[in-house]
């Protein structure tokens, strides 16, 4: 985490309808060309806090009230989303979010939208998206609302990739989806990371994967990052093994250890 940071998030603050505080003073940095796994169960700020940097709070009556957010060294928590966009900076919804009435195709050229660099550029692009994505150069007439849902997951990846952006905030992208397509997905992540240079922050429930192919990893709950570090030193962690794992040196525990685990939670001592 030693180079320089292509997104530091300093101490945020969310607030939802001037009132509801969602996160608590939040900070990470996704380095220049990493993979950086956000961690945490279901409402502990994940998607809040993607939606924070690229700046769709405001549609859901949501605003950063305390600290700034910088990407390539500029701030950008102030920015209007299409902004953040053409900076480079693109978020791959919870759900995919594909146009069900348009074709795979006509999916992926949407992510073109902002370029001004010519069809021959994009057409380039459209194709290197599909040797990426092998399955979507099969299904590329089909509409995408008739497509599973691995094939959409890939469509709505391929789309923020059209837009040629230096960091990908990936929302859930295991959600709903059989174990083998998610390793295929994460295969393919990793792939545009080291071929294509693209920084990512994946926000995940699903730990173990997320830390098999994360460098960096931070856990959130209840809005604060109660956790950092490699990895591969977070797999070995034994109250990560324990509580996001699912895996317990001590043997099994009983339903009154389970519900008061948080006393002994070592990050929270």
């Amino acid at each position: 985490m030693s180079a320089a940071p292509i997104l530091a998030v300093n101490n945020i603050e969310v607030i939802y309808d001037h009132v509801i505080l969602v996160l608590k003073g939040v900070s990470l940095n996704v380095p220049r060309g990493g993979i950086v796994a956000l961690l945490g169960a279901n409402g502990a700020g994940k998607t809040t806090t993607l939606k924070a940097i690229s700046n769709l709070l405001r549609a859901e009556r949501g605003d950063v009230a305390k600290g700034s957010i910088e990407f390539g060294g500029e701030r950008i928590d102030r920015l209007s989303a299409n902004e953040v966009v053409k900076r480079g900076c693109i978020q791959v919804m919870e759900g995919r979010h594909c146009f069900g009435h348009l074709s795979i195709e006509e999916n992926l050229l949407t992510g073109a939208y902002t370029r001004r660099d010519g069809r021959a550029a994009i057409a380039r692009d459209l194709e290197a998206i599909y040797a990426y994505f092998p399955k979507l150069k099969q299904r590329r007439q089909s509409l995408a609302g008739y497509t599973s849902g691995g094939e959409q997951q890939m469509c709505a990846i391929g789309r923020a990739m059209m837009s040629k952006p230096s960091m990908i905030l990936l929302d859930e992208p295991s959600m709903g989806l059989a174990p083998q397509i998610v390793e295929e997905i994460f295969d393919i992540v990793r792939d545009l990371n080291s071929k294509e240079g693209v920084s990512f922050l994946l926000a995940e429930q699903n730990t173990n994967i997320a830390l098999r192919y994360a460098n960096w990893g931070y856990i959130l709950e209840n809005g604060r990052v109660v956790l950092d570090g490699e990895a591969s030193s977070l797999r070995d962690n034994e109250d990560v093994k324990e509580f996001y794992l699912g895996v317990s040196g001590g043997g099994r525990k009983s339903f009154r250890d389970v519900k008061h685990y948080k006393r002994r939670k070592r990050w929270l001592a």
